[in-house]
């Protein structure tokens, strides 16, 4: 995994979530790349994480019955990550707020080795 100490957390979008998803969070300030503008699509979901651990990366994904299962395994083999955030499929505009949400009260450090549901990042009613 990247050494680099950071404050705020990377992003690595699966190809799952939508396209433009990185160059929005980018508009706000805040890094993220996608699978689709590292060209690796096509590639394992393991292959996926293992990259973005290198990167330093928190993956966000759509894939809930793959990446689950997968931090519990490299969590059971010593495995270490920068974190997975799980997103139910919601429109672009939603994803964006409840990103930007947990970007403003999560640090990367806080997300190392941990899963995170993106719905608890929903704006509640009063």
């Amino acid at each position: 995994m990247a050494d680099e100490v950071r404050l705020f957390i990377a992003l690595y979008a699966d190809e799952d979530v939508h396209k433009s998803f990185a160059k929005e969070i980018r508009r706000h300030g805040f890094d993220a790349i996608s699978v689709d503008e590292e060209k690796r699509g096509e590639v394992s979901d393991e292959k996926q994480l293992e990259y973005a651990t290198l990167l330093g990366r928190t993956v966000l994904t759509h894939n809930r019955q793959d990446f689950a299962p997968l931090h519990e395994r490299w969590l059971s083999e010593g495995r270490e990550h920068a974190g997975i955030i799980l997103s139910t499929q919601i429109p672009l505009g939603e994803l964006l707020r409840r990103t930007l949400r947990l970007l403003d009260k999560v640090t990367a450090d806080e997300m190392r080795n941990n899963l995170r549901h993106l719905n608890d990042f929903a704006e509640r009613k009063s």
